[in-house]
């Protein structure tokens, strides 16, 4: 039947991408090294080290994790072409659409792993840590940085990470100045790092009373998190502290002692801040590592060999041209001006589908596309 036959194409489309994907994967070097980490984990003195043993059981969830997503779905793509050929021999119109929903499904893994084959970068595997802060447009701009902090938050519910906020400042009126998130999952920097830049809002402004179209800005900059010391080092005769009670109105996020830490790093003028644990001693642990992550992220941006070479403030990210446009108003439609990739559904993109403008820059950047596509 007509019907079958087309599902039949549509399946076998796939079935190439899902071989390469196997090489790409490096399918049989996983399997080699969870069995090495599995002999490991079955030896006597393998608690002996708590820290490291529990490295070695995350990096075998994660490495099972791939495994078996790629076996299931050479599983489901052999199920699919018996109940293909099934439902066309009996002539059973009414297992269409549930094969036409598991091709779908079977498409979208296999896009989704396909993508988590083109983090390869050092540090892709990171946590992420997003600063924002709000650029010209006085208080609007403060609450498209309020606005984009939760579309970033809900990207993150959607993806199963944490996001804790480390640091904020409020708007005068509305909004927020500034604030500093951390998303921990696997590969969040390498999601997320392609967000780093400008980003652009145009709106009817709820705060002009004449009702007049408005243009404002806020930065975003993304960071991996360096948990490691031995990834940079910063000399503490380089760091000045300050203490200073936490910000917020009241309730859970006010603090009667000055808990929260700001840290200068003197040689680059770079400051960072952290109130969201509950004791000084954390909120400098926390960042100290915002930091690392900061220098470590400009020295790895100015292919400098060493963070000394790091001269001054002028080096952290400037504000240059908007590497995305959300427009409200006359139309909507959100708009990746690296990639040329667009939604016309703004709604859905303000609560976190972002999916399609990260995807769009990895696969861009994996093929050195990036400099080539204009606005």
């Amino acid at each position: 039947m007509l019907e079958f036959e087309q599902l039949n194409l549509r399946l076998l489309s796939n079935e190439s991408e899902l071989k390469d994907l196997k090489d790409a994967l490096g399918y049989d070097r996983l399997t080699r090294e969870i069995e090495e980490l599995e002999t490991k984990a079955s030896m006597p003195n393998f608690w002996d080290n708590m820290e490291e043993s529990q490295k070695i059981l995350q990096r075998t969830g994660k490495l099972k994790n791939t495994v078996e997503t790629y076996d299931r779905m050479c599983t489901s793509f052999e199920d699919l072409q018996v109940l293909i050929e099934m439902g066309n021999e009996e002539g059973d119109l009414s297992l269409i659409e549930e094969i036409g929903n598991s091709i779908n499904e079977l498409e979208s893994n296999l896009a989704s792993l396909r993508l988590g084959t083109l983090l390869t970068g050092e540090y892709d595997k990171n946590n992420a840590i997003l600063t924002f802060h709000a650029g010209t447009g006085g208080t609007e701009a403060m609450d498209w940085v309020s606005m984009i902090v939760r579309m970033y938050t809900r990207w993150t519910e959607r993806h199963g990470f944490k996001v804790q906020m480390l640091d904020f400042l409020d708007g005068d009126t509305a909004g927020l100045k500034s604030a500093t998130l951390l998303i921990e999952g696997e590969n969040a920097y390498g999601y997320l790092k392609s967000e780093s830049g400008v980003h652009r809002l145009v709106r009817v402004s709820p705060f002009d009373s004449s009702g007049r179209r408005h243009t404002s800005f806020a930065s975003l900059e993304v960071m991996p998190e360096i948990t490691d010391d031995n990834d940079i080092e910063v000399r503490e005769e380089d760091v000045k502290m300050d203490v200073f009670r936490s910000s917020g109105a009241g309730g859970q996020h006010i603090n009667k002692t000055s808990s929260a830490v700001r840290l200068t790093h003197i040689p680059t003028g770079i400051v960072v801040a952290c109130q969201n644990e509950r004791s000084q001693f954390q909120n400098r642990e926390q960042a100290m590592r915002m930091l690392k992550s900061k220098l470590l992220e400009i020295k790895e941006r100015e292919h400098l060999e060493k963070i000394e070479d790091i001269k001054g403030v002028q080096k952290e990210i400037a504000w240059g041209s908007q590497i995305r446009s959300y427009v409200f108003m006359p139309y909507t439609m959100a708009k990746d001006h690296r990639t040329g990739f667009e939604s016309g559904n703004i709604n859905a993109v303000m609560d976190g589908d972002l999916d399609g403008f990260i995807n769009a820059y990895l696969k861009a950047s994996s093929k050195g596309e990036l400099e080539t596509i204009k606005e």
